[in-house]
């Protein structure tokens, strides 16, 4: 994804501890300087992937429960399955699965989630981080039709990544 910019997430909250640990470790602290900083970690999303965003036709989403176990799931629909709010939040619809809730349940107990966008054509990918709450008959499970519920995510840290490793794929 091409550099772009945008505000810098709080500086007091961008590495936590183990992270520093293993920067230091390995090496690596001193690669954080403030230019990359600015240019792959970022408090919102930047307008110009708003649309690349909603015309995902699906993502990877992370969760964990109150003990910290975790989930990842697909979450597929085809394009427009995202609805940008702002460059601080977004939805997406629940679509009813399996009826388990796994994603659903985790975030009852604990909002924190990761969302993994990944677009196979150029390799692109942004890592989404933030809080989630979950809404049935409002103004935000009203974006999506067909859906008994949506999850708005208040989004904390995005981070841009290389388009290194990953596959291109033919999705058609």
């Amino acid at each position: 994804m091409a550099r772009t910019k945008s505000k810098l997430i709080n500086t007091h909250a961008l590495f936590h501890s183990g992270e520093i640990s293993a920067q230091k470790k390995w090496q690596t602290e001193n690669l954080w300087d403030s230019e990359r900083k600015k240019k792959l970690l970022w408090s919102e999303i930047p307008a110009q992937y708003h649309n690349r965003l909603e015309q995902a036709p699906f993502f990877f989403l992370a969760t964990s429960d109150a003990q910290g176990h975790c989930d990842c799931s697909f979450k597929g629909g085809g394009p427009n399955l995202i609805k940008i709010i702002d460059a601080t939040h977004f939805a997406f619809p629940d679509f009813d699965g399996n009826g388990a809730f796994m994603s659903i349940g985790n975030i009852m107990q604990n909002p924190n989630v990761g969302c993994l966008f990944i677009d196979f054509s150029d390799g692109a990918r942004l890592r989404v981080n933030g809080r989630a709450t979950i809404h049935e008959n409002d103004e935000i499970s009203a974006y999506f039709n067909n859906t008994k519920r949506a999850i708005l995510v208040h989004i904390e840290q995005v981070v841009p990544n290389c388009a290194a490793y990953i596959p291109q794929l033919d999705l058609k």
